[in-house]
């Protein structure tokens, strides 16, 4: 990472992406809590819907194209709203759905696949005009192991599950900022 987000930097993260989509749900104008500076620094992140356990809606932005927060409020629109593999979400499920947020470091091209951890690192897979992203949890919460969690980020691009053993595959480690809303 190349800053470090305080406790209040999240819980505003938090908030903005749950009234980015409760307002949309609403039909209203959001209405953002205070912004603090620090979250003006361009960022990628991805926000992570979840009910009990089951995947809802996930989209993010690798790169830093924009500020943090407004990073945040666009995915987790597009999370509740346009994740093709899911409905919309709709406003009797919304109570339900957690929040999770990763924030992203910079990208880091890899040969060595030992650099890889689980848990530490998620994967970035790109072959010719084919790439899959899997987030930093995603491997610790399938119980997988390294050679595991690289077929899986292949499948996940569309390539065959041992692509990530062809030279012509490029491999990138990042690692992430994760947190979410507690559970009542």
């Amino acid at each position: 990472m190349t800053f470090a987000l305080t406790d209040q930097d999240r819980l505003t993260l938090l908030q903005t992406a749950r009234e980015a989509i409760g307002a949309r749900l609403a039909r209203r104008t959001p209405r953002f809590p205070p912004a603090p500076p620090s979250l003006s620094i361009p960022c990628g992140a991805f926000v992570t819907l979840k009910v009990k356990e089951a995947l809802r809606g996930c989209i993010g932005h690798t790169t830093a194209s924009q500020p943090l927060l407004e990073t945040v409020k666009d995915v987790a629109v597009s999370s509740a709203f346009d994740d093709p593999r899911f409905p919309p979400v709709a406003p009797e499920e919304w109570p339900r759905v957690r929040i999770e947020i990763s924030v992203l470091s910079p990208f880091e091209c890899i040969t060595d696949l030992h650099r890889i951890t689980v848990g530490v690192h998620g994967l970035m897979v790109r072959s010719g005009r084919r790439s899959g992203l899997l987030l930093p949890q995603v491997a610790v919460e399938q119980g997988w192991d390294r050679e595991t969690f690289l077929s899986h980020c292949c499948l996940k691009a569309g390539l065959p599950a041992d692509a990530w053993r062809s030279p012509e595959t490029r491999i990138e480690i990042f690692s992430a900022e994760v947190f979410h809303e507690i559970q009542e």
